[in-house]
């Protein structure tokens, strides 16, 4: 799925939605409309599901998938990434590169958008 081949009224809902952010001590609520209007966003294919998170589309080749738990619903995802976009030395990952989504299903459509998004130190419990 491409963010370009949604129609005006898919785009027009997901301006309507607003998502909490914790990036850098920088605190949301934040819109979507300004993700759309200032970023270069594009879905992101997770475990089969089509997400769209606050980031430029450049981000996606430094992003690793470590976990996506769909809810018993299949309404919303969690999802814990990592993102290496910004991180100069891999043993700083941990602290620099992980981040959690919780994305929901966009009534009437097939994609989910975030509705959280922040920094999370990864932590594997194996």
């Amino acid at each position: 799925m491409k963010l370009s081949d949604l129609s005006p009224e898919s785009l027009a809902k997901i301006r309507t939605y607003r998502y909490d952010r914790i990036i850098e001590k920088h605190e949301g609520p934040e819109d979507w409309d300004d993700v759309l209007q200032y970023y270069d966003p594009e879905f992101l294919s997770v475990n089969g599901y089509s997400v769209l998170l606050p980031l430029d589309r450049e981000h996606h080749p430094n992003i690793t998938i470590l976990r996506c738990i769909p809810s018993a619903d299949g309404q919303t995802l969690t999802i814990f990434l990592k993102d290496t976009t910004y991180v100069e030395d891999p043993q700083y990952e941990t602290f620099w590169a992980g981040f959690v989504a919780v994305c929901g299903k966009v009534p009437g459509e097939e994609f989910f958008i975030a509705m959280l998004y922040h920094e999370w130190f990864i932590v594997d419990h194996g």
